[in-house]
């Protein structure tokens, strides 16, 4: 199927001004928001890049006071977030420009919302009513520009950030951590090397496939995730084999917010033993995913079968069914140079009573088909340690 790269302003989850060469409307997403001296925050790699210093120059040239704050992990922790506010703080800033992949638009979301905050952040971690503590009005304003397309983040109400004492990673939640203004433009992930682009469009496709699979009825997520898992299907090869082509790229970014607007149904078993393995390992949480992937899907089997079997039509396999689904799956992780097991990252067994206890407190097992006891889980990582399909 040919699909021309379209601009689109849309206004659904939040204001979305997409597509190619849309960052020269930076300065105007700022403005539109209210902003005078934005922090752009991002990661320490991209901040050096020449896109990252093309957009402050952008904001800076249009008399906006663009300072950039640069030091996060690739787990951003609540130090990266503490280290963040003071220089929102001490910079007089009034708004954050979050640029770069789901942990720097995690980071520059969580910097907004503690800039105006009383309360620390893990007094802030979402669990029961914790969110009814944040006060609105200290929450700065959020202008989201992903240059990888996996999270979603741009189009999320929350933030992972990793407890670096307990080795956690904790979701914070409010509605008002929704960036009010978000640029989807393919031609800042042109650059994002082959591995990188496999790793994050297997994160979309993790949040579109579990979005799916989630036993919460939600006919309109359903809907995104079923469309979300078929732009994965038709442009997530050509963007990790062909970098340069922005039509791929465009879709893959539509892909990856999909994937997030559609998780508000519920996430599962992958996420939750990826949220883990990420704390513990510092692993990358795209590439957890795509290595969990089948093994999770396997232990799902007898919940999962007939939406699976709805999917593979709808992505016209030529193997249907849900043996067709997963040869779908395994195809795509050999093409795009996904591992198959959790070794090949440098994962062990030596924590897996630990990583197992773990998923079971994660709040994205919530949402999976089956609700998987640490046994489970345990049974699943050793799988996925040892390649055991």
């Amino acid at each position: 199927m040919s699909e021309s790269v379209h601009q689109g302003n849309w206004n659904y989850p939040n204001s979305i001004r997409a597509g190619a060469g849309r960052i020269e409307e930076l300065p105007e997403a700022c403005r539109a928001l209210g902003m005078r001296a934005p922090l752009l925050v991002t990661d320490p790699q991209l901040a050096t890049l020449p896109m990252v210093i093309k957009a402050a120059k952008l904001c800076q040239a249009s008399g906006l006071a663009c300072g950039v704050f640069s030091a996060i992990r690739s787990n951003p922790n609540d130090s990266n977030i503490e280290a963040g506010v003071q220089a929102y703080i001490a910079g007089g800033h009034d708004g954050v420009i979050a640029m770069g992949g789901g942990s720097a638009l995690d980071a520059g979301k969580a910097v907004a919302l503690m800039a105006g905050q009383e309360l620390s952040l893990w007094e802030l971690e979402d669990i029961g009513d914790n969110w009814l503590r944040i006060k609105p009005e200290g929450i700065a304003p959020v202008v989201a520009v992903p240059t990888t397309a996996g999270t979603g983040s741009e189009v999320g109400r929350a933030a992972v950030i990793t407890d670096q004492r307990a080795l956690v990673k904790r979701i914070i939640f409010h509605p008002g951590m929704l960036p009010g203004q978000v640029i989807l433009d393919p031609e800042l992930s042109l650059a994002l090397p082959p591995h990188l682009t496999a790793a994050t469009g297997m994160d979309a496709l993790s949040h579109n496939l579990e979005a799916l699979c989630s036993p919460a009825w939600h006919p309109m997520a359903d809907g995104i995730a079923m469309e979300g898992l078929r732009l994965v299907h038709s442009f997530l090869p050509t963007a990790v084999h062909d970098g340069g082509n922005v039509e791929a790229r465009m879709h893959m970014l539509a892909a990856s917010a999909m994937g997030a607007t559609a998780f508000q149904k519920g996430l599962g078993a992958m996420h939750a033993l990826a949220h883990p393995l990420g704390a513990v390992y510092d692993a990358h949480h795209g590439l957890l995913n795509a290595i969990l992937m089948p093994y999770v899907l396997l232990a799902n089997r007898a919940r999962i079968e007939h939406t699976l079997q709805r999917a593979a039509g709808y992505l016209g396999l030529e193997q249907q069914g849900f043996e067709g689904f997963l040869q779908w799956i395994l195809d795509l992780r050999t093409e795009i140079g996904i591992p198959n097991d959790l070794a090949a990252i440098g994962i062990d067994d030596t924590q897996i009573d630990k990583i197992a206890r773990m998923a079971v407190e994660d709040p994205a097992g919530g949402g999976n088909p089956i609700r998987f006891d640490a046994a489970q889980y345990e049974a699943i990582l050793r799988k996925a340690i040892k390649g055991d399909l």
